[in-house]
């Protein structure tokens, strides 16, 4: 998913290696979110399920760009963050 212009900043600059670095850990398929545990979709191919086309984005497990630790980022299809962010403000409410 693109980088949101407002939080560019939050980004460390050497963020497109680490990027890289993720995908890479991951073979080029989606280590999947809670509610898709499986789901391996492979980045460039069509999805499984949808049938679009396979982006991997990097994943704030705890939704603070800040925090490139390794342990806080996974490699994801667009379907999986999505869902995984989509679950974020329901968890903050709590």
């Amino acid at each position: 998913m693109p980088i949101n212009p407002a939080n560019r900043g939050r980004y460390p600059q050497n963020w497109p290696a680490i990027r890289a670095a993720i995908v890479a850990k991951a073979n080029g398929f989606c280590e999947g979110s809670p509610i898709y545990p499986n789901c391996q979709a492979k980045n460039g191919a069509s999805h499984p399920i949808t049938g679009s086309r396979v982006i991997l984005t990097v994943a704030h497990l705890d939704h603070v760009p800040e925090n490139c630790a390794l342990e806080n980022l996974r490699a994801l299809c667009q379907r999986c963050h999505l869902t995984y962010d989509a679950r974020r403000p329901r968890d903050v409410r709590r």
